[in-house]
């Protein structure tokens, strides 16, 4: 069965270039908008779901994966900036405290209509950064496409004084452990 990612992300991309196993990259057309007393944790399960499944009309036979993350500080949402001001006001929100990343991930069988999905979160403990320190970091990462406005795999690692989860690659948006756990279930083992 062909293998597809339901992403455009490039970060989702790369990681999953890491596994050595070929695939197709589709552009999945869903909106992203929380629903109303849904958690973030439900939301990104929902929007992981929804990625893969919306992706299956132009794959009907094969395995697609859908994955969406929600970064949330004290229960509040915090999702891409998009522009510097919004993504000045979310570093310093998120400065000397810690923010949970829920990144949920779905492969898909399309031929069977098997769906594997669950939430992997990672925690992380931002420094306590200077405005000065912020302003820097954004000129030169410009992270306005990541959820939190910081790229751990970048220089946004200067930002962080710890971390913790299962899987880092959660942290970066495709939680790989355990996408080889739902790869070998439906027959395509890693190695």
């Amino acid at each position: 069965m062909k293998l597809v990612l339901a992403s455009t992300s490039p970060y989702r991309r790369d990681l999953l270039s890491r596994l050595k196993i070929p695939f197709g990259v589709c552009s999945p057309e869903v909106d992203e908008t929380p629903h109303q007393g849904e958690t973030p944790e439900q939301t990104a399960y929902r929007l992981a779901i929804a990625k893969a499944q919306s992706s299956s009309v132009d794959y009907p036979d094969a395995l697609i994966i859908g994955s969406d993350q929600v970064a949330t500080l004290d229960g509040l949402q915090l999702g891409k900036p998009h522009t510097h001001d919004n993504a000045v006001k979310q570093l310093t929100m998120m400065r000397g405290r810690s923010v949970v990343f829920h990144t949920a991930l779905c492969l898909y069988n399309s031929r069977t209509g098997s769906t594997q999905a669950k939430v992997v979160p990672f925690t992380v403990q931002f420094r306590n950064l200077s405005d000065a320190q912020i302003e820097r970091y954004l000129v030169k990462e410009q992270p306005y496409n990541c959820a939190g406005s910081a790229k751990s795999e970048g220089l946004g690692i200067a930002l962080i004084e710890k971390m913790s989860g299962d899987d880092p690659n959660a942290l970066i948006g495709l939680p790989l452990i355990a996408l080889v756990e739902m790869l070998e279930n439906e027959g395509m083992p890693v190695i």
